[in-house]
């Protein structure tokens, strides 16, 4: 191994470390932000608990089938499926049952539909190497299905870090007990993709605080 190719190999090391210390601090899904301080990054899970393997579509579409970052999870909501289809899609009303979301605008009026598209934001905490600061995501959405799913997709940006796009796909089924809600999201870009582990593991967090705080703003409704 020659001096350039040492030197080379150093020069991408800077550079992913760089990228890390940046996109850490920006791997939060929509209700990460009260569950990231002071956690250390474990090794990245494919998904949480899912019943059936099937991928999740919305009329037909899923998330993007190679995207490196991706996670999967699911949850029984003991709840009637409008209150929950509501709380979902009243997009303006998320802070008040979201703790992470501290505004969220939609961009057009009336149920969400296709072409849909809302504005919101979410704080990132300081962390050993970045500053606090606030990620500001758009959203378009593509398909829906009244009560049965959702798929929306967008890009996260934020003060030098950011995620490039992300597709977010849920479905809401009727059992016995209650609702099967089911969602699935991937990220990618240069910054999260530069530490996939890390990546995964905050996004599944966010999915599952996200169902979580939806699970009691229905139940509690």
């Amino acid at each position: 191994m020659n001096g350039t190719h040492r030197d080379r190999k150093a020069d991408r090391q800077v550079e992913a470390g760089i990228v890390r210390r940046s996109g850490r601090a920006a791997l939060v899904g929509a209700a990460l932000t009260a569950t990231i301080l002071g956690i250390t990054a474990a090794p990245a899970a494919a998904d949480g608990p899912v019943s059936d393997p099937a991928p999740l579509t919305c009329a037909g579409q899923g998330i993007d089938p190679v995207a490196p970052i991706h996670y999967r999870t699911e949850a029984l909501i003991k709840a009637p499926l409008d209150t929950i289809w509501n709380l979902q899609t009243d997009v303006e009303n998320w802070p008040a049952w979201q703790p992470a979301v501290t505004s969220a605008e939609r961009l057009d009026s009336g149920p969400l539909r296709p072409d849909s598209r809302f504005h919101w934001t979410t704080p990132v905490p300081a962390t050993e190497h970045t500053p606090a600061t606030t990620l500001s995501i758009t959203s378009t959405v593509h398909q829906v299905e009244p009560e049965r799913c959702l798929r929306w997709s967008g890009p996260a940006v934020g003060e030098g870090m950011g995620i490039d796009g992300g597709i977010h796909v849920w479905t809401f089924t009727p059992v016995d007990g209650g609702v099967l809600v089911r969602t699935q999201e991937n990220w990618n870009g240069a910054q999260v993709e530069a530490d996939v582990p890390t990546s995964t593991y905050f996004l599944g967090m966010g999915l599952e605080t996200w169902l979580a705080d939806l699970r009691t703003a229905a139940e509690g409704a």
